[in-house]
């Protein structure tokens, strides 16, 4: 299993994003891929999940009316979509696969692999 995360890079305070994760040598309509970030000396936080079985998805209550995940089965690519970016969501941004259970979806834990990350840095 590989996951390839890009579309990271320096945006100004209100900008926007979009993050892409491909994944190669998973079954589709058996895991989740997620969306973690970690800021600069602070632990890593999860962001985002989709299911690729039924499309269902999980969100950061606090990052929801800005952040969307979405996904495209053909190119086994999820999206996120980050709107109204702050200096605070400068982070580097990783994605995972797995099956976390629905309650644990943002336990790190729970997913078996992960991508190198993309370097997201809101400044003016």
């Amino acid at each position: 299993v590989q996951l390839q995360a890009s579309g990271g890079g320096l945006v100004q305070p209100g900008g926007s994003l979009k993050l892409s994760c491909t994944a190669s040598g998973v079954t589709p309509n058996s895991v989740t891929i997620g969306w973690f970030r970690q800021a600069p000396g602070k632990e890593r936080e999860a962001v985002s999940c989709i299911s690729l079985s039924d499309g269902s998805t999980f969100a950061q209550y606090a990052l929801a009316d800005r952040f969307a995940i979405s996904r495209d089965n053909a190119k086994n690519t999820v999206y996120l979509q980050m709107n109204s970016l702050k200096p605070e969501d400068t982070a580097i941004y990783y994605c995972a696969v797995g099956r976390p259970i629905t309650s644990a979806w943002r336990t790190s834990t729970m997913y078996a692999y992960w991508g190198q990350g993309t370097l997201v840095t809101v400044s003016s």
